[in-house]
């Protein structure tokens, strides 16, 4: 075993149950990005399994496989499909479109014509992210939708934004946006269309403000156990959810080393007293952050170990303490059960919890856990 991710399925599910318990609309499980590095069609099925009635991902590729591995029953949506994406395939497998200009929408109903299929889409409005969605053009965006419904083409199934700044419960901007979203929807009834969802909650929204579930939901990064943000909203345990992921690796090499000697590239850091170090062999290639070097701290058993330097592509380097027992082939847990959490990491990396988890690369292994495993 040299770096395996763990993944509690489990945990996945029980943490849709406990968010489904505190809204009163729909929830899509939101699994892009590998299910948030936690593995896409397993993280799907047990969402699924928690009660999840929609599941969302960026990338079409996301949505085709999830059909191709049997999801097949609740819908998918795929919302960050560029031009020239393989729409014909999304309509076969009854994927879920997103259209955010007028050019879009045209290339997903041509594309409808061809195969003789009508495309499920969802218009998204720019409400005040300045991302993705209409600005300018929404009502003329409304307007071809509803002409082209009429074609039997396309059928606008939902009306969508994204929130900027939820996880600030309070800021002027949320209700901003709501009242923005609110304007869009009356643009959508003025042309006669009548969507099946409205949607703008993401995940702190889903904890912390009812009035902008609408129709439905979208959970991402609670449904992993993760906090949207700890300093504003508390840690995930506040809202009974667990974290599904502990990062494992195994020790390769524990060696003595004296006082006074550098430590990894750049001799960043110096020994302060003769110890035994431990290697690592998991790194940057792997989603290691480097800007964890120096930083980072990891349990092997109870012992809290630092990270000493510089953590390198493929390995790093750990400070067991003169007295550790510790030897090559033990376990090292880097976050998660028995170990830091992946918010303490991303607090010492300087980042969030949600590129600590995502950015898990290829070479770590995930090993699932749980009934749906």
């Amino acid at each position: 075993m040299r770096a395996v991710a763990r993944v509690n399925l489990d945990a996945i599910s029980s943490n849709v149950r406990v968010l489904r318990s505190r809204v009163e609309v729909p929830l899509m499980a939101v699994v892009k990005a590998d299910a948030y590095g936690h593995g896409l069609v397993p993280v799907a099925r047990a969402a699924i399994d928690g009660g999840a009635q929609w599941v969302g991902t960026a990338l079409l590729s996301e949505g085709l496989e999830l059909r191709r591995h049997g999801v097949t029953k609740p819908h998918v949506v795929s919302w960050l499909t560029p031009p020239g994406d393989d729409f014909a395939a999304a309509i076969e497998a009854n994927v879920d479109l997103s259209a955010s200009s007028i050019e879009l929408l045209e290339e997903i109903n041509s594309a409808a014509s061809i195969i003789g299929k009508r495309a499920r889409v969802h218009l998204e409005v720019d409400t005040g992210m300045t991302r993705a969605g209409a600005l300018g053009q929404w009502d003329q965006l409304v307007q071809r939708g509803a002409e082209l419904m009429k074609s039997g083409n396309i059928e606008v199934v939902g009306i969508w934004s994204h929130f900027a700044r939820a996880d600030e419960p309070g800021h002027p901007a949320n209700v901003a946006q709501k009242n923005s979203f609110d304007h869009a929807l009356e643009v959508v009834s003025a042309a006669g269309i009548q969507p099946q969802v409205r949607h703008l909650a993401n995940s702190a929204a889903t904890l912390v403000d009812p009035s902008s579930h609408y129709d439905l939901v979208r959970t991402g990064i609670v449904m992993y156990g993760l906090s949207p943000d700890v300093t504003t909203l508390g840690s995930a345990t506040k809202y009974d959810l667990t974290p599904a992921m502990t990062l494992v690796a195994s020790l390769m090499l524990v060696k003595e080393v004296p006082s006074g000697v550098a430590v990894s590239y750049g001799g960043t850091a110096i020994t302060k007293h003769a110890t035994k170090v431990g290697l690592v062999p998991m790194g940057y290639a792997d989603g290691v952050p480097r800007h964890g070097s120096n930083a980072l701290k990891v349990n092997v058993g109870d012992y809290e170990a630092p990270v000493l330097g510089r953590i390198c592509m493929d390995q790093f380097v750990i400070d067991l303490g003169p007295d550790s027992a510790a030897k090559a082939g033990d376990e090292v847990v880097l976050f998660g059960e028995g170990g830091p959490t992946v918010d303490a990491w991303a607090s010492a990396s300087g980042t969030v919890n949600y590129e600590i988890v995502t950015r898990l690369g290829p070479r770590v292994t995930r090993e699932y856990f749980g009934s749906n495993a």
